[in-house]
Order: C-alpha cells, then structure tokens, then sequence
C-alpha cells in the first residue's frame, strides 16, 4: 500500500507531499495504481517548477518506491497556484483511494500537524 500525504496551510496552500510504498495492485513496472499516483505527484512537481517568480521546492525521488516534495520558498509565485495545484493531488489521491482503498491511503495534514515525512 501507497500511504500519500498532503500538507497544506491553513489558507489551502500546498506546503509538501510524502509517498512511500508501493501500490500493489500489479506487478512492479505494470501497476496501474503505482503509475497514476507517480503521474499525479510528478506532474505536480512539474508545474510548480515549470512557472516562473522563485518558487524554490526540496525534493528526493531517488529511492524506488519514495516521493518527497517541500515548498521551501514560495517567491512571487501566487497563492492560487499552490492552492491549484494541492487541489489537483487532493482529488486525485482521495479519488484513487476511493477506487483502490486496499492500494492507497491518502491523508491531508495542516501545516502545524507532523507529516513525519521528508528529510
């Protein structure tokens, strides 16, 4: 099982997300599951880095099977982007849980609340 979590400030801005597991519905390299959540999380990814205005993430994918990513400076980019985007992974994840409850196990955090994820 994938637990994914999601932290948020209290205004619905994302502030970072935690992956770590596998999904389990197939076999490693075809799981359906496994790749809809990394297409969800790093297409995330992609669009905070691919705007402009400072936005600075911390992020490790370099263990299979592990995601990570932290807001760590936010710049110029706008709180509706982060809200945007921490929209897009919440209805994902909450819908692939839905769907594959015994594969994912999505929970949303507020920022003063210990993901025990990251570094």
């Amino acid at each position: 099982m994938t637990q994914v979590v999601l932290t948020c400030s209290a205004d619905g801005c994302l502030k970072e997300v935690s992956a770590r597991g596998h999904a389990g519905f197939g076999a490693k390299g075809r799981d359906i599951v496994c790749a809809a959540e990394s297409f969800l999380l790093r297409t995330a990814m992609a669009v905070l880095e691919s705007g402009t205005g400072g936005l600075v993430l911390a992020k490790d994918a370099s263990r299979r099977g592990e995601l990570f990513f932290r807001v760590v400076e936010r710049g110029n980019v706008s709180a509706d982007r982060l809200r945007c985007v921490a929209d897009f992974i919440r209805d994902g994840m909450q819908s692939l849980s839905e769907e594959y409850p015994e594969c994912v196990c999505f929970r949303e955090l507020g920022e003063s609340e210990d993901a025990g994820s990251g570094d």
